[in-house]
């Protein structure tokens, strides 16, 4: 019978030998997060900061009809040119029609953890409430999802263009633990702080770990999200970035964009908004999370 869910041979060992193991989403990794060649950039950079850290890497995605959990070399072109976005609620149909090649989102990478059993997932910016959702009900499924299983997701807060506000609010009513790495404040992806406090702080993997295993030993099956703020030397000027997004989101409302393509439009207007300057500061923060998810990977074995 055709599995569903296929996970390679050194992830499959690393499973079986309860050896740290980190999660990557695709969509960051394709043209629709980053443009070629800095999507192969960034996950070779990413790649190599979880191995350094003595974890193994595990790159998510669709291909021919599987979840796959750990893409091999050989099949690296074809996810890093993928151009269907796959969220949780579209994997049943993926899979079920065989969809040759997938990009998983935030949703679909943490489902798909959780049916392999990893436990610690790093991304760029997890998505949330978009402004206006009082009238157009616009939530990201990423937030259900990181209520539904247990995995940690480590992310440079939320995707700067959303409501944060609400966005933490919908969190804290769907019971998902958020914690400032080695900060009091909700990072704002580009930008350090949002100007928004989260309830606690940790330092170390170890902390991490711990609140995953007492959540566990509760029954509480939903995971934890690690807020770890893009490095200081690599933060953008909050005040180009907001004028930026403003004129960015206006387009996007007159064009009567909503949903899933928001996203690729909004950071190609701040990439160009910021010459190009947004790209580098991306790379940067996703393997600053990478880096700390790997700590915690390591602290969880």
């Amino acid at each position: 019978m055709h599995s569903s869910l296929r996970i390679n041979d050194e992830v499959s060992t690393a499973l079986a030998e309860s050896r740290p193991i980190v999660a990557m989403e695709s969509t960051i990794y394709s043209g629709m997060g980053l443009p070629s060649p800095a999507n192969a950039e960034c996950h070779e950079r990413c790649s190599a900061v979880i191995r350094a850290g003595g974890a193994v890497p595990a790159l998510t995605a669709i291909l021919d009809g599987q979840a796959v959990v750990g893409v091999d070399a050989g099949e690296l072109d074809r996810v890093l040119a993928g151009e269907a976005k796959i969220a949780a609620r579209d994997l049943p149909l993926a899979l079920a029609s065989g969809l040759d090649v997938g990009v998983t989102t935030v949703s679909a990478t943490v489902t798909i953890c959780a049916a392999a059993g990893v436990e610690v997932f790093a991304t760029g910016g997890i998505g949330g409430v978009h402004r206006g959702s009082e009238l157009t009900g616009d939530v990201s499924h990423d937030l259900l999802a990181m209520s539904r299983h247990p995995v940690v997701t480590v992310s440079a807060g939320a995707k700067a263009f959303l409501d944060l506000a609400r966005t933490l609010e919908e969190l804290e009513t769907l019971g998902v633990p958020v914690v400032g790495w080695n900060t009091d404040r909700f990072p704002a992806f580009y930008v350090r702080d949002s100007g928004l406090p989260v309830a606690a702080t940790v330092s170390s993997g170890r902390e991490v770990a711990g609140m995953l295993r007492a959540a566990a030993a509760l029954g509480h099956r939903g995971g934890i999200l690690v807020a770890n703020p893009i490095p200081t030397a690599d933060e953008l000027d909050p005040q180009r970035i907001n004028a930026a997004l403003e004129r960015a989101l206006a387009d996007v409302a007159a064009q009567g964009i909503a949903g899933p393509g928001v996203t690729p439009l909004v950071l190609a207007a701040i990439a160009e908004a910021t010459d190009g300057d947004s790209v580098p500061a991306n790379l940067a923060l996703a393997e600053n999370n990478a880096r700390v998810a790997t700590e915690i990977a390591v602290a969880l074995s």
